[in-house]
């Protein structure tokens, strides 16, 4: 059985690695941070605010109803995210990881801003 090191000793340790892109590295860093960024900041808002969005939403009658049916809605924001990561990995293996980020990021910026154009409870009847 061979081991693959050279026997005489004369290991040399002058490898030549490609050289890496750091544009595309930080453009990537880049990317992914604002997407991340957008998302975390709709659940900090969210949950922030979830007093508010309470009263604002739904009935008035209970208050600690409409307070639990808003966590309710925060919960199930974490709950659907494994279904879709699960959606938008087969999509960005399918199609293209640049494409199904590009997809969760307008949807996610399109989603926060449909929210802030929602009238309220007292509003719609």
């Amino acid at each position: 059985m061979t081991s693959g090191v050279p026997a005489s000793g004369s290991y040399s340790s002058s490898v030549e690695y490609p050289a890496v892109e750091t544009r595309g590295i930080w453009k990537v860093i880049t990317a992914s941070s604002v997407g991340t960024m957008i998302e975390w900041y709709d659940f900090y808002i969210f949950g922030s605010l979830a007093a508010i969005i309470a009263t604002d939403f739904f009935p008035g009658g209970n208050p600690t109803a409409a307070f639990l049916k808003t966590l309710a809605t925060f919960a199930v924001g974490f709950a659907v995210r494994p279904f879709g990561a699960l959606v938008f990995g087969r999509i960005g293996d399918l199609i293209g990881r640049k494409f199904a980020f590009l997809a969760t990021l307008l949807i996610m910026g399109g989603s926060t801003a449909a929210i802030g154009f929602l009238p309220s409870y007292a509003r719609i009847g």
